[in-house]
């Protein structure tokens, strides 16, 4: 085994996953987590290691959070996979990511029936590669009727360009007197977005430390709680996972209200 293969196996966590996955509330579980995984070239120069080898030891980060969310019962997962800004990437990674995100789609169908996960993306997909757009099609197709967890890949995608599209979608049908400009409210702006079947995220993890959501689900993240980590996305597993969603089910969402005496929310 080389040394890029021995790195890139799956390590087992220290802490004993069935006794983090006993302290999840069932009752209090988050309906839609976010997740921003950075920090695949990180991890890669930190062990002298391609950018490749880093980005497809994210996609084996990506398998165990899948896996585990299914465990869960997690209702939607969001993975932010590609922004409209990784284009400015050297052309040699951004076509090693597409390449990557064809193979992962092709290996991991199988398991998506088998788990009855439900396939969708967000983002500007049609400025995806012909290769990508096809087999993205065909994986929502063959997922469409799963009633499983839903998978959601964040793809070429950016919230300020997400929020233009609404507004344009809106724009256009105002000029085609099929609404007014009255009734524009939250709740039709939220039914134009890409998100529009989905609750928004009530916990967002970023990895790598950064603290910024990098135009990420800019309306939908509103009341949405944080959860930052040091660890690099190929080191992230199950194990920390439990552990944001512990600490988010110990937090108290108040959605912009206070408490009140004996609790009372006003």
């Amino acid at each position: 085994m080389d040394h890029e293969s021995s790195l890139l196996k799956n390590f087992e966590p220290s802490w004993d996953i069935n006794i983090l996955k006993s302290q999840i509330n069932p009752e209090k579980m988050p309906r839609h987590i976010a997740i921003i995984m950075d920090g695949n070239g990180r991890w890669a120069r930190e062990k002298r290691l391609t950018r490749v080898a880093g980005h497809r030891a994210g996609v084996k980060a990506v398998r165990d959070i899948v896996e585990a969310s299914v465990d869960i019962r997690l209702e939607v997962l969001t993975l932010y996979a590609f922004s409209v800004q990784n284009w400015e990437r050297p052309k040699r990674e951004v076509n090693t990511l597409m390449r990557l995100l064809v193979e992962y789609l092709k290996k991991e169908l199988p398991e998506m029936m088998e788990q009855d996960i439900r396939m969708i993306a967000i983002g500007d997909l049609d400025r995806l590669p012909s290769r990508v757009r096809e087999t993205l099609a065909f994986t929502i197709e063959k997922t469409k009727n799963n009633k499983g967890m839903t998978l959601n890949l964040a793809l070429n995608y950016g919230g300020k360009s997400e929020i233009c599209h609404a507004a344009k979608q809106i724009a256009r049908k105002i000029k085609e007197g099929q609404i007014e400009a009255d009734q524009i409210d939250e709740g039709l702006f939220s039914r134009h977005l890409y998100t529009a079947d989905l609750p928004d995220p009530d916990l967002l993890i970023r990895t790598s430390g950064e603290m910024r959501i990098s135009n990420f689900l800019l309306w939908q993240l509103a009341y949405a709680e944080f959860w930052i980590t040091q660890t690099l996305w190929p080191d992230f597993n199950r194990a920390e996972f439990f552990q944001a969603i512990i600490d988010f089910q110990k937090r108290e969402r108040r959605f912009g209200r206070i408490t009140g005496f004996l609790g009372r929310k006003r």
